[in-house]
C-alpha cells in the first residue's frame, strides 16, 4: 500500500529527527538506532495518523505521539527476544539487538526507547495539553500493566503447554492493547467526539486481533525470508495460538470474521477512512 509506506517514511524521518537533536550516550543511543531504524511496516504510528487526519488533525498534531509510539513498540519487540524471553535471534531480518550489542546494552536500549518515547510525548502535550495528555493516557494504558505488560505475562504463562489464560485474552492485551491505543490516541488528537473515539477503539481491538491470529498463521505457515524472524517458536515454546487450537483453516476464517468488525466500526466516522479499510483487508493478505 502505497500510502502506508509514504507514513512509514514520514515516520522514519521524524524519529531521525529526533535522534539527531537529542543528546543520548552514544553507545545505547546506537543500539537504540539500531532497533528503531530497522524498518516494519510502522504500523501503528500510521494508523495514529491516519485516524487524527479522519477527524481533521494535521500530521504535526500526532507526530511526536506517532514517533512515542514506535519507540514503545521497539523497546518491546527489544524485551520480548531476549533469552529469558523468546530467546529470538532475529528481527526484522537482522540479528537481534542483544545479539549484536549483549543482553546489558539491550535491556538500556529497551529501557532508553520507553523513556525517551515519554519525553518526546510531555513535550508535545505541553502545546495541546487536554488532547495531548489524554492521548497520552490511552498509550499508556495500552503498553502498561493492563495492556502489552499484561499480555506479555499472560503469554509467558501460557508457555510449556500451560493454558492459564485465554488465548484471545493473551492477544488483545498483548498485540490489540497497543493497536487499539494507537487508534484512539489518534482519534484523540484530531479532535474526536466520544462517538468517534469509542468507533476508533472498536476498529483498533478488532485489528489487533486480526493481526495477531495471521501472526499465528503465519509463524506456520510463513517464510522466514519475508518475515525476516524464525518461524516455529510458538511450537518450540508450547505456546497456546489459534492454529494450535483451532486449525490453520479456522484460525483464518476467524481472522476474516474480526476483520470484516473492524472495517464495519469505520462506519460510524464521518471522514475518509479508506485506507484504514484498505490496512484492516491487508492484515489477511499479508506475508510479514
Amino acid at each position: 500500500m502505497s500510502e502506508l509506506k509514504n507514513l512509514a517514511q514520514s515516520v522514519q524521518k521524524a524519529l531521525e529527527e529526533l535522534f539527531e537533536r537529542t543528546t543520548i550516550p552514544s553507545q545505547v543511543k546506537e543500539a537504540m538506532w539500531y532497533s528503531v531504524s530497522a524498518g516494519g511496516k510502522r504500523l501503528r504510528p500510521a494508523l495514529m495518523l491516519l485516524f487524527c487526519r479522519a477527524f481533521g488533525g494535521q500530521d504535526a498534531d500526532a507526530m511526536p505521539y506517532a514517533c512515542a509510539m514506535e519507540m514503545i513498540h521497539t523497546y518491546s519487540l527489544i524485551h520480548d527476544d531476549l533469552p529469558a524471553m523468546d530467546n529470538d535471534d532475529l528481527r526484522r531480518g537482522r540479528p537481534t539487538c542483544h545479539k549484536v550489542y549483549g543482553e546489558g546494552m539491550a535491556l538500556l536500549a529497551g529501557d532508553g526507547l520507553l523513556n525517551f518515547a515519554y519525553e518526546t510525548m510531555i513535550s508535545a502535550a505541553k502545546q495541546s495539553p487536554v488532547r495531548g495528555i489524554r492521548a497520552m493516557d490511552e498509550i499508556a494504558c495500552g503498553a502498561g500493566v493492563t495492556g502489552m505488560i499484561a499480555g506479555q505475562c499472560m503469554d509467558l504463562s501460557n508457555e510449556r503447554g500451560n493454558a492459564d489464560y485465554a488465548t484471545e485474552d493473551v492477544h488483545r492485551a498483548k498485540t490489540g492493547a497497543m493497536i487499539r491505543a494507537a487508534c484512539t490516541a489518534g482519534a484523540i488528537l484530531g479532535g474526536a467526539d466520544e462517538e468517534g473515539i469509542a468507533a476508533a477503539a472498536c476498529y483498533g481491538e478488532k485489528l489487533g486481533l486480526a493481526f495477531q491470529i495471521t501472526d499465528d498463521i503465519l509463524d506456520v505457515t510463513g517464510d522466514e525470508a519475508k518475515l525476516g524472524k524464525p518461524i516455529g517458536s510458538d511450537e518450540r515454546n508450547e505456546k497456546q495460538t489459534y492454529v494450535g487450537l483451532y486449525g490453520l483453516e479456522k484460525a483464518r476464517e476467524l481472522a476474516a470474521q474480526v476483520t470484516a468488525e473492524a472495517i464495519e466500526a469505520l462506519a460510524a466516522i464521518d471522514g475518509d477512512t479508506q485506507v484504514l479499510s484498505s490496512i484492516a483487508q491487508s492484515m489477511l493478505e499479508r506475508e510479514a
